[in-house]
């Protein structure tokens, strides 16, 4: 009844599964559903001759997934789903229509795909259309088909050992991770038959020994080339995960670590705590404030300083400022499943312009020498290449610094990420 009354909930007003607070099970039941959502309602286009009502269709979803997708037994997803149609007041004959749907799904088998490539790619994998063909233009037929296909995979979890209070090898033993994996001496591959639950209600977690955090991060953040003592700026911070991984790397970076939402800056200072994190503080900034020009300008109001001292317009200039900007999370699909559904290319252009003008805005900020990381979890042109080549066009005191990295193309197990390392040379 909870994957349900969630799902419901995803559909009606967008609201995001992983916030909901379900069980493991229905938490799976709930993203598997999501992840194959077009491919789903595919399936019972084939198998009704009347559109059901959003209220029966989620529940057919669910009961089709079961089948279809989970080691559930077909008889006892069919009983679920019709009980849950009784158990949720649908209009009369709801539950019959629910039982007879999927009893005829399980004589029929899947659906017959549509012979046409990008369609059958985009329902076969739960990917709009839309988004499909722009994946045919950008990278090409196999590319996309891959692209679309790894949506559905279950992502690979990882835990970043804080390497201040313990190590990754002391941290496999207390967990009982046997055969875990460890990448970089403190990120530990979470194997797939362990559950997350109780290792997220160890007393390791809550004594701040690890947090959850995919590697790519630290691809991203090695892009800054962190030096001990430096002033660095976390711009668009939430949930906080970056700041806290630079702050384990270095503890005597001077860490500012903000975003504009005074919801998600509490829930940041809970990491902070949790970790016993010193040199990281915390503050509601608006990043489009900072729009006096690039570099050297003087700061928005509310840009404090980082060690807290000082008032609005006497900040000083950041060695380093992190970007990590609001984007279509194209490259996290299969972590957020949701955010496909919400796509439209109006929305990635209109994302692009707000991407530069927060790297505009950020850059003001930066000292003379520093550098500043614009970074996306999207590998989309419009998100990336085409923002860092336009910033770079209309203000060459910036340079690129090295190659962009796509840390998904180092390793398959890694998120979706592009980070560009920019220096102002004044």
């Amino acid at each position: 009844m909870d994957a349900y009354r969630v799902l419901l909930l995803w559909q009606q007003d967008g609201s995001f599964i992983k916030e909901s607070g379900l069980s493991p099970f229905a938490m799976e039941l709930a993203l598997g559903v999501c992840r194959r959502h077009l491919y789903l309602l595919y399936f019972i286009k084939s198998l009704v001759k009347k559109k059901p009502s959003v209220e029966v269709s989620t529940i057919l979803e669910i009961g089709l997934f079961q089948m279809f997708f989970t080691e559930v037994p077909d008889h006892a997803a069919v009983a679920t789903s019709v009980d849950l149609a009784k158990a949720a007041n649908l209009h009369e004959g709801s539950a019959r229509l629910v039982n007879a749907v999927l009893h005829a799904a399980r004589r029929s088998g899947p659906p017959v795909l549509p012979p046409q490539r990008l369609r059958r790619v985009s329902i076969e994998n739960s990917v709009p259309e839309w988004l499909v063909r722009r994946w045919f233009d950008v990278y090409g037929g196999d590319r996309a088909e891959a692209l679309a296909k790894a949506t559905l995979e279950r992502p690979v979890e990882w835990l970043r050992v804080n390497l201040q209070k313990t190590s990754a090898p002391v941290l496999v033993q207390k967990l009982g991770l046997t055969g875990a994996s460890i990448l970089y001496d403190r990120f530990i591959q979470v194997p797939a038959d362990a559950k997350l639950k109780p290792i997220l209600e160890s007393q390791s977690f809550a004594n701040g020994e690890f947090s959850l955090q995919n590697p790519s991060a630290y691809e991203v953040v090695k892009l800054l080339d962190l030096k001990p003592g430096l002033k660095v700026w976390d711009a668009c911070a939430a949930p906080g995960g970056k700041s806290a991984l630079m702050a384990e790397m270095e503890p005597s970076l001077d860490i500012l670590a903000s975003d504009v939402s005074e919801f998600r800056v509490q829930k940041m200072h809970d990491v902070v705590d949790r970790l016993g994190l010193k040199n990281v503080h915390l503050e509601c900034i608006d990043v489009l404030a900072c729009n006096g020009g690039v570099a050297g300008v003087s700061p928005a109001e509310g840009v404090a300083d980082a060690a807290g001292g000082r008032s609005e317009g006497e900040a000083s200039p950041f060695d380093r400022i992190l970007l990590d900007v609001p984007c279509s999370n194209m490259g996290v699909i299969a972590r957020r499943p949701e955010s496909v559904y919400r796509l439209t290319p109006e929305s990635i252009k209109e994302l692009s312009e707000l991407q530069y003008k927060l790297l505009e805005s950020a850059a003001t900020r930066l000292a003379v020498g520093g550098i500043i990381v614009y970074a996306t979890c999207s590998p989309d042109p419009t998100e990336t290449t085409q923002v860092v080549n336009r910033f770079v066009k209309e203000h060459p005191e910036f340079a690129r610094r090295g190659d962009a990295v796509l840390p998904g193309n180092l390793d398959a197990r890694f998120d979706g990420f592009f980070a560009q390392a920019l220096e102002y040379r004044k």
